[in-house]
């Protein structure tokens, strides 16, 4: 695959970020050659065309490990708040303030038998 190179009347990035970009292109095609450079080596002793990868082995130990190494804060304890109890908290409210208005409205008769949803027939 042939990679062209960034013009030199690129308008909308400064000087300073192309730099960038272009210090990041450059480490991503030598980082894409040693991939193929070792998934073509004809003499590797792993097999199954796999190839250890070190980011992902890091990645992959830092998910496992997550619980053992969380540290609880008042940003985690907030996230927790929001996230899981008040949600529960308010649609079991909810739940309950709909359905204290649904038996009022049967025990001063304003809805007929009749007419309820949920019936013992």
């Amino acid at each position: 695959v042939v990679r062209k190179k960034m013009g030199d009347n690129q308008y909308d990035v400064d000087a300073k970020t192309r730099e960038k970009l272009l210090e990041r292109q450059k480490f991503r095609m030598n980082m894409r050659q040693e991939f193929l450079k070792q998934l073509t080596n004809p003499h590797r002793v792993e097999g199954g065309g796999h190839i250890f990868d070190q980011g992902l082995q890091r990645f992959q130990a830092a998910r496992v490990t997550q619980y053992e190494h969380f540290k609880p804060n008042f940003k985690t304890t907030r996230k927790g708040f929001f996230l899981v109890l008040l949600p529960i908290t308010l649609y079991g409210w909810m739940m309950k303030r709909e359905r204290e208005g649904r038996e009022h409205l049967y025990r001063t008769g304003q809805v007929s038998y009749r007419d309820r949803k949920f019936k013992f027939i």
